[in-house]
């Protein structure tokens, strides 16, 4: 059995206090894992079903094999495992900013560390998801311009509660036609939100996309009884002309 309580590590980013913490949940007689940037929570184990419905809900859009994958923001790790969990995923880069969090993966403190670390077709890239989604060679540094079949996006609380005012612009009908260009056709972007869905943010997708959608993915709350839910937005460039021409 674990110890009730435990700060695994803690580190002090640019951003604030980032803490890894691990304690015993005696109703779900389970580990739980926390990170908090300094007095806020980021993330929990507990709570993991919206991360995995945005791989799940974006790569159900995808026919095929051989898909090229990126998610941006490696958190806890559960979107990048669930992204792996697809047999037809080629390749995975997982764009996280903090080398302290990839730093927790590679040395087995976070709790998906050692399976993900294992895959080799996944990659953890220290990165700015925003800056690399707009101007220069994009998310693969080997691999300048190259495009991906999904982008998976899980930073920000939602898109008008961002964590830093730098990323607002990337939410935007021009942020987000640059974010397209990484994409191949028939692509999909997919976003992760803690808010309901937004019809302002719906009409910015609609501007760029073809076709967008919202899904509200409701979960149990063990902290506070009831249910919760989070949104995951799914958006889709236009699809190559062979698939275009297919009947309904």
């Amino acid at each position: 059995m674990s110890a009730r309580f435990e700060e695994i590590d803690h580190r002090t980013t640019p951003i604030g206090a980032l803490t890894l913490r691990r304690r015993r949940d005696p109703a779900a007689e389970a580990d739980v894992y926390e990170v908090k940037l300094d007095d806020e929570f980021l993330m929990s184990s507990l709570f993991t079903a919206g991360e995995v419905a945005l791989a799940e809900l974006g790569l159900e859009q995808l026919p095929g094999d051989g898909l090229d994958v990126v998610v941006g923001g490696l958190g806890l790790g559960y979107t990048a495992r669930a992204v792996l969990r697809d047999e037809r995923v080629r390749s995975l880069v997982v764009v996280e900013a903090l080398g302290e969090v990839i730093d927790w993966h590679r040395r087995h403190l976070a709790p998906l560390g050692a399976e993900l670390t294992a895959d080799d077709r996944c990659r953890l890239v220290r990165g700015d998801f925003f800056a690399l989604a707009g101007d220069g060679p994009g998310f693969d540094p080997g691999t300048p311009d190259r495009r991906f079949h999904a982008v998976l996006l899980d930073i920000d609380h939602a898109p008008d509660h961002v964590l830093h005012p730098g990323h607002a612009p990337f939410y935007t009908p021009a942020g987000l036609r640059r974010l397209a260009r990484r994409l191949h056709p028939g692509g999909v972007f997919a976003l992760w939100s803690d808010d309901p869905p937004s019809a302002d943010f719906a009409a910015v997708l609609a501007e760029v996309f073809p076709e967008s959608a919202a899904h509200v993915v409701t979960f149990d709350n063990p902290v506070r009884g009831g249910t919760a839910a989070n949104t995951v937005y799914v958006a889709r460039t236009a699809p190559p002309p062979q698939e275009a021409r297919e009947p309904a």
